[in-house]
């Protein structure tokens, strides 16, 4: 009789968890790239006041997305992956994690934009305005570590595809890469520490997200932002994992994220909407710069080449570039 009332207990447990679960009581693991912690914040509060999101919780982390990415990779749980680059992505896809053809879904399998700028100090009195300053005597830069941060990979591919849209040719315009990182004072493990060593006083430019440059203005920081003309348009993608336990739930939350609500809540914090109709309420604020190119202009043909060419570990340009100046030679640096 003892055994047959454990049993009964057992079993309404079970349906009791269940119910709950049925309930709205699940839990998605977000795992995300380092900036984007704050407005993620705001937009899962109002996804939780939609019928879809009522009740639903999140586990979430934040850091340096090509740790983030590696992390998942090694075991991490993860519903759903919002990193800084499509190369981030690719480490899961070759993990088996998340499917090839990713980008081939509703805006690219992208959440957002943004585009590679520049913080310089209250009134600019190093006269920052393009590439070509960064590399002035006396001129000190802060960027990321480009082993361990998807920010920094914009940057330096930034800084190349700048100098190749002026009509250097290859050779001048890695030769310009290394010239800037000859000025880095500071390379931080991501985006975000990056912009606290700017704002405690070190450097005169910080390389960085224009969602990030806006953060910092719009918390009262004395500092100021500049966009050189010629940029690159930084692709956020977020992406639901194929061992999810949670997918239906966590593709739901990743449709509202790209929903016109949601995207206007992106713009109101920095971030460049990927839906059209919220990009075209705020095209006073993101329109009319000039000279962006993509990661699937030529000169870079996409994440695989790009990683391939500057960000292999063992043979990339960064590491012989790196080692020149004495910066990290690794994703372990």
């Amino acid at each position: 009789m003892r055994r047959r009332f454990t049993l009964l207990l057992a079993t309404l447990a079970t349906a009791a968890a269940a119910t709950a679960a049925t309930a709205g009581g699940t839990t998605l693991n977000l795992v995300a790239y380092s900036t984007p912690k704050p407005v993620m914040a705001k937009i899962i509060a109002l996804w939780n006041q939609t019928p879809q999101g009522k009740g639903v919780s999140f586990s979430q982390s934040y850091g340096a997305s090509g740790a983030q990415a590696r992390a998942i990779a090694a075991g991490q749980p993860a519903d759903i992956a919002f990193l800084s680059t499509g190369d981030d992505v690719n480490t899961l896809v070759d993990a088996g994690l998340v499917a090839a053809n990713w980008d081939k879904g509703a805006y690219g399998g992208l959440a957002a934009d943004s585009v590679v700028a520049f913080v310089v100090r209250a009134g600019n009195p190093k006269h920052i305005k393009e590439w070509s300053d960064l590399v002035k005597p006396g001129v000190q830069v802060v960027t990321p570590n480009p082993f361990s941060s998807g920010s920094a990979k914009w940057n330096i591919l930034a800084a190349y595809g700048a100098e190749r849209k002026l009509g250097k040719s290859d050779t001048q315009a890695t030769s310009f890469v290394q010239k800037l990182m000859q000025h880095v004072v500071s390379q931080d493990s991501s985006g975000a520490n990056a912009l606290n060593t700017f704002l405690a006083g070190k450097g005169d430019v910080l390389i960085t997200y224009e969602s990030e440059a806006y953060a910092a203005v719009a918390a009262g920081k004395d500092v100021h932002m500049v966009i050189p003309k010629q940029t690159m348009v930084i692709e956020l993608p977020m992406v639901v994992l194929k061992n999810s336990s949670n997918k239906a739930k966590a593709q739901q939350f990743v449709s509202f994220v790209q929903s016109e609500q949601a995207q206007e809540i992106f713009a109101q914090n920095g971030f460049r909407p990927v839906n059209k109709a919220a990009l075209k309420k705020y095209a006073s604020r993101y329109g009319g710069r000039p000279v962006m190119f993509r990661i699937s202009d030529p000169l870079f043909g996409g994440w695989r080449k790009a990683d391939k060419t500057w960000f292999d570990p063992s043979k990339g340009r960064m590491v012989k570039i790196e080692a020149n100046v004495g910066g990290p030679t690794g994703a372990g640096s």
